[in-house]
């Protein structure tokens, strides 16, 4: 890959990777950090065959084992892990109507849980796409996706009850 077509590929899916790794990590540092690497390690593997949709999995596999690396090491505390909102005021008007209603439901699922949520209907990915990116079953990717759509529905549900003062 040249650099004109690596530099048309960045900016078409630097957007969605960044977007799906910091909802998955809770994290915009992380995740801008995640996408760095991902772009970096992307660079220095062999590419695969097939085009900007091959491209755009591998990418995807890569940002999704550095994260899960990520999840592995063992905490340090820092700087970074204190969340946004108490290092600095927020501007409420930027925020997305549907950020505002799913936010509060995604902090309390599991990081595999967002990720496979993300990738479903965020960034589209069939169940066998998702395996790829995942490295997990697909069979399991069908009843994970089951789970975690069951489990969102359930906190919406909860969240808009307690919005209504009726729980």
């Amino acid at each position: 890959m040249d650099s004109d077509a690596f530099a048309g590929f960045y900016q078409r899916s630097a957007p969605a990777l960044r977007a799906y790794l910091t909802r998955v990590s809770g994290n915009h540092a992380l995740a801008e950090d995640l996408v760095q690497e991902s772009y970096l390690r992307f660079l220095c593997a062999n590419t695969p065959e097939g085009g900007e949709v091959n491209y755009r999995r591998y990418l995807y596999r890569i940002a999704t084992n550095l994260l899960r690396d990520h999840w592995r090491r063992p905490r340090a505390g820092s700087l970074e892990d204190v969340p946004e909102k108490f290092l600095a005021a927020r501007d409420r008007l930027s925020g997305i109507e549907s950020q505002v209603t799913l936010d509060p439901a995604l902090r309390q699922m599991r990081p595999r849980e967002r990720q496979l949520l993300w990738l479903a209907h965020a960034e589209g990915y069939s169940h066998r796409e998702i395996a790829e990116i995942t490295g997990l079953n697909a069979a399991g990717i069908r009843l994970l996706l089951f789970r975690a759509r069951r489990k969102i529905a359930r906190l919406l549900r909860q969240q808009i009850e307690a919005e209504r003062g009726t729980v």
